[in-house]
């Protein structure tokens, strides 16, 4: 019962999460999230999509995670991986999004990507049908080498931003407080939509014993 409220969650967290993505980099001069720097960069120098980046590294992450650790993947963590880069592409595509202006405004616009990712990251990840391949990536050597997790995001982001800097990936102020700003937006999220998820659960399977 509790499946019909938790995959609603994570269909619709996994769309606002990628329409956010494809909010913030049509102002990414300003800077984006490192992965999506790395994912920028690599379309620039060897072309595809964005989208198709986005997918390709999602896959290698869960292969690499399924080496480590296969405790942090399972059916959400692949329909994560796929769907992600692609719905990129489209909202890149559609282009039903605000357009570059002014300086204040871009900020504006790239303000509204990172808090509808956040709010997207923390519905799917409190639907708990399975974390993103960089999360589940993260976790495993988290585990594998004994440190934090912050701890582990920071050397694998910071890698990642070097290597992506170094393709020419758009890197700027926005890019090192990123995460600071999406972080309490999504916890925020997260906690909100649990309370939903078991709240909404409850009430079905109430419903579900009367009958």
């Amino acid at each position: 019962m509790k499946l019909k409220i938790q995959v609603p969650f994570f269909i619709v967290g996994l769309i606002l999460f990628s329409y956010g993505i494809a909010v913030a980099i049509k102002v990414k001069y300003l800077g984006v999230h490192p992965w999506d720097v790395l994912n920028i960069a690599f379309y620039d120098k060897f072309g595809l999509t964005i989208g198709t980046w986005n997918l390709i590294f999602g896959i290698m992450l869960v292969l690499v995670t399924l080496l480590i650790n296969r405790t942090y993947v399972n059916i959400g963590t692949f329909i994560n991986a796929l769907m992600v880069g692609p719905m990129v592409d489209f909202f890149l595509w559609l282009d039903a999004l605000p357009q570059p202006s002014t300086l204040m405004f871009d900020v504006l616009v790239l303000l509204l990507g990172v808090v509808v990712m956040g709010i997207g990251g923390g519905m799917y990840n409190a639907a708990r049908i399975g974390s993103g391949p960089r999360d589940g990536f993260m976790l495993a050597i988290s585990v594998k080498l004994g440190y934090s997790i912050s701890k582990v995001r920071i050397i694998v982001e910071s890698v990642v931003l070097v290597i992506a800097l170094l393709l020419g990936g758009p890197v700027f102020i926005f890019t090192f407080i990123f995460t600071f700003i999406q972080s309490p937006i999504f916890q925020a999220s997260y906690k909100v939509c649990t309370r939903w998820i078991e709240k909404l659960s409850s009430s079905i399977n109430k419903k579900a014993i009367s009958i």
